[in-house]
């Protein structure tokens, strides 16, 4: 299948106004008589060295971004001071078992659990964390292995870079633990 310049140019405008893979397609159809499949489309796209602007919505994967200036108290984060209830020690958290140590959290600041059973749809793994000033959120593990977090306590709540990193090393380790 080989376009003129002029189909060339038009599928281009196509797609810089912001039509997606399926618009495109149809309108091939309607305008060239051209039967192609969704594939043959994103090939024909790929080819011309185009990008699609409305891509598919991701999951929230940019957790190592700076909080905002008005998520949590900043009190405590600017004092060193702990909120209480928060700081428990390993035996009540039930880490006192653990001779491996892969239960514990780096610096004592985030914890996550590892759900036994995922029921989230294309999740390969899911779970709860517990950021270090107390938010609290579920997470999950894609079907691409990227982490996303979902139901978070705050609205608009981005962990500070140290949780985030906290996090993701907990979270490759209780996932190694589990066998993923």
């Amino acid at each position: 299948m080989t376009l003129t310049p002029e189909q060339k140019q038009t599928v281009s405008s196509w797609v810089a106004a912001g039509d997606n893979l399926s618009v495109v397609q149809k309108k091939l159809s309607e305008h060239f008589q051209l039967s192609l499949t969704y594939m043959d489309v994103r090939f024909l796209v790929d080819d011309l060295g185009l990008e699609l602007k409305n891509a598919a919505p991701k999951l929230s994967t940019d957790i190592g971004k700076a909080a905002p200036a008005n998520a949590g108290d900043g009190h405590a984060a600017a004092t060193g001071e702990e909120k209480p209830g928060l700081a428990k020690d390993a035996a009540e958290e039930g880490l006192a078992d653990d001779p491996d140590g892969l239960d514990a959290p780096l610096g004592g600041s985030v914890k996550i659990t590892v759900d036994n059973v995922t029921l989230l749809p294309n999740a390969l793994a899911s779970g709860t964390v517990t950021f270090s000033d107390g938010v609290t959120g579920k997470w999950l593990v894609d079907n691409s292995g990227r982490p996303g977090m979902t139901e978070i306590s705050q609205p608009g709540y981005r962990p500070s870079p140290a949780d985030a990193q906290a996090f993701m090393q907990e979270l490759s380790l209780a996932l190694q633990k589990k066998g993923f």
